[in-house]
Formats: structure tokens, C-alpha cells, sequence
């Protein structure tokens, strides 16, 4: 996936000030938010498997993938319309 983001001359004068390189800094930031989702959402699957008496195999990605695929989790805009629901 490729993803794009546009900074206004300020903001990028600003992340200028903080960081090396902006685009290395900004490349960081998600790869490390998607490295904790996808522990967590490991460790939900593995949970999920435990108490279900199931077997669990492959990688953190492959549990990721299975955990969406099978119900386990849902994104944060399924997650935001079953809360709106309930107001």
C-alpha cells in the first residue's frame, strides 16, 4: 500500500527542526504504530485460539490477517459505526 500525505510549508519546516530527514521520520512513525497493532492484534488472536482450544500457527502477519478474516477484530471504522449504534 502507498499512502500520501501533504505538509504545509510550516509543518514541514517544524518536523525539518526534530528530525534528520522528514520522510524517514514520518516512514518510522507508521511502521512502528502498524509493528504495535500487530502485536496486539497477535496477542488477541492467540487469546482468541487459546480459549477456543485451537491450535495456533504462523507468523504475527499471518495471525493479523486470520484475526480479520475470521472476526476475531475489526477495523477502527467498524469499531466507530457498532459504537455509534449503541448511542
Amino acid at each position: 500500500m502507498n499512502y500520501t500525505t501533504t505538509l504545509s510549508d510550516a509543518e514541514d519546516k517544524a518536523l525539518s527542526y526534530v528530525a534528520l530527514s522528514q520522510q524517514t521520520w514520518i516512514d518510522n512513525a507508521i511502521k512502528d504504530r502498524c509493528r504495535k497493532a500487530i502485536n496486539k492484534i497477535a496477542t488477541i488472536y492467540i487469546e482468541a485460539k487459546l480459549a477456543a482450544g485451537e491450535t495456533i500457527s504462523g507468523t504475527k502477519e499471518e495471525m493479523v490477517v486470520a484475526a480479520f478474516n475470521e472476526g476475531i477484530v475489526i477495523t477502527a471504522e467498524a469499531q466507530n459505526a457498532l459504537s455509534s449504534e449503541g448511542e
